[in-house]
C-alpha cells in the first residue's frame, strides 16, 4: 500500500465532521496511518492506500461538502510528517525556497527536522542563521545526536573560544561526523591556518553546518552555491537579523 499526505481546511467546525471523513475514507478502503491538527483550522492525516483510482473518488466527493476544502493529498515531505508529529508546519521563505524558519519555541521541531536531513544518506552543507545566544549551536549538537552521528566544532564560542588551525586526526575525519563552523568567527577573526582547516573540511565527506552563513559568504571566497539549505532561528517571528551586532560581537569573541 502506498503512502499520501492529506490535509484539509476547516471552513465550518461542527459535530461529527471528523467523523464523516473518516467513515468515507474507510468506506473508500482507505487506512489512516496518524492524525494530528496541524493549524488552528487545519487537519492533516497520513493515509495508506492500495488502489490510486481510489483518491480520485475521494476528491470528487470531498469537493462536494461545504463545511472543508481539500489543500493536500500528494506523497508525504519530510515537512508533512513532521507537522503531523508536531502539530504545526516548518514555515518556509516566501522568497528563499531552500530556506526554512523556526522560533525559539519549536527548538524541538528544529532539531528534528535537522537530524532528519543529517542522517540521510550523502554530504550536506546547512547554513544557519540567528541572533547570538538564541540556541544554534545546541541545536546542531542535538541534531546531530538524533541522526546518530558525532560532532565536531570547527569554530565556535560555545563553553569556549575554538578556532581550529590543524585539521583532526583521521578518527575525525568521516561521513559520520558533523562538522560545525561558526562563519562569522572564521570569517572575521580566523587567520591563514585556520582558514586552510576550513577548506579542507568543505573538502571532506561529511556533513557541515554553518552558522552566520551570510558573514561567511560576504567574508570569504565562497558563494551560496555551497550550501543545500538555510535555516533562520529567532527568538520570535518579527526578530530582525541584525549581522552588524554579530560582526561585532565576534571581532569580540562575544557569541553563544
Amino acid at each position: 500500500m502506498s503512502e499520501y499526505y492529506f490535509q484539509y481546511h476547516i471552513r465550518r467546525d461542527r459535530p461529527g465532521l471528523l467523523g464523516d471523513i473518516a467513515s468515507l475514507l474507510g468506506m473508500l478502503g482507505v487506512n489512516i496511518r496518524q492524525l494530528s491538527s496541524v493549524s488552528e483550522h487545519g487537519r492533516g492525516f497520513l493515509i495508506q492506500a492500495d488502489r490510486p483510482d481510489s483518491l480520485d473518488v475521494l476528491m470528487t466527493m470531498l469537493s462536494s461538502m461545504e463545511d472543508i476544502e481539500v489543500t493536500a493529498l500528494r506523497e508525504p515531505t519530510l515537512r508533512d510528517r513532521l507537522a503531523l508529529r508536531h502539530g504545526r508546519f516548518i514555515e518556509r521563505s516566501d522568497t528563499e525556497t531552500r530556506t526554512y524558519r523556526f522560533v525559539r519555541d519549536e527548538l524541538g521541531v528544529l532539531v528534528d527536522f535537522l537530524g532528519e536531513i543529517l542522517q540521510r544518506p550523502g554530504r550536506h552543507v546547512i547554513g544557519v542563521r540567528g541572533q547570538p545566544r538564541v540556541g544554534k549551536t545546541e541545536a546542531l549538537v542535538a541534531a546531530s545526536v538524533y541522526a546518530n552521528k558525532r560532532w565536531l566544532l570547527i569554530s565556535s564560542t560555545l563553553l569556549k573560544q575554538t578556532m581550529m588551525r590543524e585539521m583532526p586526526s583521521n578518527d575525525f575525519l568521516s561521513d559520520h561526523f558533523v562538522y560545525i563552523i561558526d562563519g562569522a568567527v572564521s570569517a572575521l577573526r580566523g587567520d591563514e591556518a585556520h582558514m586552510r582547516c576550513v577548506d579542507e573540511i568543505l573538502r571532506m565527506r561529511g556533513s557541515v553546518v554553518i552558522e552566520h552563513p551570510d558573514i561567511f559568504v560576504k567574508r570569504s571566497r565562497y558563494t551560496w552555491d555551497l550550501f543545500d539549505m538555510i535555516v533562520e532561528l529567532r527568538r520570535d517571528p518579527q526578530e530582525e537579523l541584525r549581522y552588524d551586532e554579530i560582526e561585532r560581537e565576534s571581532a569580540g569573541w562575544g557569541g553563544e
